[in-house]
C-alpha cells in the first residue's frame, strides 16, 4: 500500500490532524507518530528541528506532505481556513524550492473534491514569527509570497535529497491584518510542544495576550480541519 507521510511542526498540529483523520498513535514509537490506512503523521518540531531524527524508516513514502497552519501575508487570504497549496516555497535567502508537479496536481484535485478553493501562489518559509501587519505587508511586497510558515522549505529540501516527491498543504490560522505576539512563540519548545507552565506565567504577566492566544487557537482549529479534509482526499486517490 502506498504511504502518505505528513510532516507537521507542532505536536498540537499532528494530534489535531490525527483526530480529524481517525489515526491512532503508535505506542511503540519514542516520539509522537500517528497512523492509519495510507496516512502517517509525524511532528518534526519548529523550523523542522527534529526532521532528520524523525524521518521514518521502512521504505520511502510515495509522497511527503508539509502540512499544518500558516500565516497570511496577503489580504486576499481573508480568513482562517484559507487553503494554500503553493507551487513553490521561497526562503529569505532567495532560494526557490518547487513542489512535485504530479503531487501538486493530486493535491489540487483533492481540494476540489473537498469543496475547497486554494491559492497556488508562493509560500515563504521564515525563521521566526512574523508579528505585525506591517511586517507581513513588507514580506508580501518584497517576496511575492501570500503566506508564511517556518518548516516547509526544510521539508522540501529533505525530500529532494532523498528523491521523494513532496508538496505543501497549509491553511491560514492568522490573517494579514492580525498581530501575532512574538511572546506566544516562546510557549512552544523546539519539539513543537506547548508549555502550560510558560503559558500560565505569561498570561499572569500580560493578561491582554489571552484573548489573542485564544483567537489564534480558534484560527488554527479551522485551518487544520481544512488541511485534514484535503489530506483525506489525497489518501483516497492514487498517491
Amino acid at each position: 500500500m502506498s504511504r502518505l507521510l505528513v510532516l507537521t511542526a507542532m505536536n498540537l498540529e499532528a494530534r489535531a490532524l490525527a483526530r480529524e483523520l481517525g489515526l491512532a498513535r503508535r505506542s511503540s514509537s519514542p516520539f509522537p507518530r500517528f497512523a492509519g490506512g495510507r496516512i502517517e503523521v509525524v511532528p518534526v518540531g519548529l523550523r523542522a528541528s527534529r526532521l532528520e531524527a524523525r524521518w521514518l524508516a521502512g521504505g520511502a513514502p510515495a509522497l511527503v506532505v508539509s502540512a499544518g497552519t500558516c500565516g497570511a501575508l496577503s489580504p486576499v487570504l481573508a480568513g482562517p481556513g484559507a487553503l494554500v497549496l503553493p507551487r513553490e516555497v521561497l526562503t529569505l535567502s532567495g532560494a526557490r524550492l518547487a513542489v512535485d508537479p504530479a503531487g501538486h496536481a493530486r493535491a489540487m484535485a483533492a481540494a476540489a473534491r473537498a469543496g475547497r478553493a486554494a491559492t497556488v501562489e508562493p509560500l515563504l518559509t521564515a525563521s521566526a514569527i512574523v508579528e505585525s501587519p506591517e511586517a507581513k505587508a513588507a514580506l508580501r511586497r518584497d517576496t511575492g509570497a501570500v503566506a508564511v510558515d517556518m518548516e516547509s522549505a526544510a521539508i522540501l529540501a529533505a525530500a529532494a535529497r532523498r528523491g521523494v516527491p513532496a508538496v505543501v498543504v497549509r491553511a491560514v490560522s492568522d490573517t494579514a491584518t492580525q498581530r501575532v505576539p512574538r511572546e506566544l512563540g516562546d510557549l512552544v519548545d523546539d519539539e513543537g510542544r506547548t508549555q502550560p507552565g510558560r503559558a500560565a506565567a505569561l498570561v499572569l504577566r500580560r493578561p491582554a495576550l489571552l484573548g489573542r492566544a485564544l483567537a489564534l487557537r480558534r484560527g488554527a482549529a479551522v485551518a487544520l480541519t481544512a488541511v485534514a479534509q484535503v489530506l483525506a482526499e489525497i489518501a483516497e486517490g492514487e498517491v
